[in-house]
């Protein structure tokens, strides 16, 4: 059976989170012992008695990633008592959902690689990476009925709100409605209610109080959003060899993200670039063309903004939390998401 890793805190780093630094060494190491336990349970539970459905769970289990949504919880929890096993079982719980989407999505988007490997449905075929998708669906609905049915009903309305979000994308922006709204609805949908969820879980299952609770799942909310934005940032503005993505992937797929939501807005949008950012792109010019007339644009400007004004809400939502190193580490959080767009 495959084994968590050594230290989760030090693969930070290599997932993608590597700007982010817990300072306190007592919340570090409590952290990094929750992170353990994560991923030890993660293992454990998809196991099956059909190797074929171990294998292809452990595909995505083993290919790492940020782990951020655990991460979430378990400083969530430090509003509490971080070592109970409902917050163990509740982090985990997070992760499998979101593993769980990415097999589904990888299957949407006709994708052939995730987290640096072969995605399932190019390894095998749709059917199996779907079926996956469902069996963790399933191994992460048998973990959460131990949490109680609160706990349940909770995640089912947050399953709810993750395909509503994918539904809303798919049928896209009805006439007379606005486009921006539209798109920060779906990115909530999409992103942000799960790791709004695991701000909750976190603050509940630690023994939080119910004021400190509804504001950590307020943050999950702002941050969760906030975080998408900055991709939104980084598929534009950052050179490959700096953010290590290709860019100009949401040009590619079609995807209007916000910063070309943003740029169409305004009046003073080239020509040339409504008229690119009207089609998928194929030709590596032509996304070379895009890039460069988006980072010239007010919309990537705007989107700046945007992801400022998310990051001091959740300032100001961490303010009311109590003073302890958590909160601080929070704040780095925050920091964070903003300073990897620049």
């Amino acid at each position: 059976m495959s084994r968590p890793a050594d230290d989760p805190i030090s693969e930070l780093s290599a997932a993608g989170l590597g700007g982010f630094q817990i300072t306190d060494t007592e919340l570090a190491d409590s952290v990094k012992q929750g992170m353990a336990r994560v991923e030890q349970l993660l293992h454990d539970e998809v196991q099956s008695d059909l190797d074929f459905a171990t294998r292809t769970s452990l595909h995505l289990v083993d290919a790492g990633g940020k782990r951020f949504r655990p991460l979430f919880v378990l400083l969530a929890a430090q509003f509490g008592d971080p070592t109970t096993d409902e917050v163990v079982k509740s982090g985990a719980v997070v992760e499998m959902i979101h593993l769980a989407t990415l097999y589904h999505d990888d299957v949407m988007d006709e994708a052939t690689m995730r987290r640096g490997a072969t995605s399932a449905n190019a390894r095998w075929d749709n059917s199996v990476a779907i079926l996956t998708g469902d069996f963790l669906f399933a191994k992460a609905s048998q973990l959460i009925a131990d949490l109680g049915a609160e706990a349940v009903r909770r995640m089912a309305a947050t399953f709810e709100a993750l395909v509503t979000g994918q539904m809303r994308e798919t049928e896209g922006v009805g006439e007379g409605d606005d486009a921006i709204d539209f798109y920060l609805k779906v990115i909530y949908e999409k992103t942000g209610s799960l790791i709004a969820t695991a701000g909750r879980f976190g603050a509940w299952f630690s023994g939080a109080d119910a004021a400190t609770i509804e504001s950590l799942e307020r943050i999950g909310k702002l941050i969760g959003t906030g975080f998408q934005i900055s991709d939104d940032i980084i598929d534009i503005a950052s050179p490959s060899k700096e953010s290590g993505k290709t860019p100009g992937t949401d040009l590619r797929e079609g995807v209007k993200t916000l910063p070309m939501l943003y740029a169409l807005a305004d009046e003073n949008c080239p020509p040339r670039l409504r008229e690119l950012l009207g089609r998928p792109l194929s030709s590596d010019a032509e996304v070379a063309e895009a890039l460069e007339l988006l980072r010239e644009s007010r919309g990537l400007e705007r989107t700046r903004g945007t992801l400022q004004e998310f990051a001091d809400d959740a300032r100001k939502e961490l303010a009311s939390l109590p003073d302890v190193p958590a909160r601080e580490a929070l704040s780095s959080l925050v920091d964070y998401v903003v300073a990897r767009t620049w």
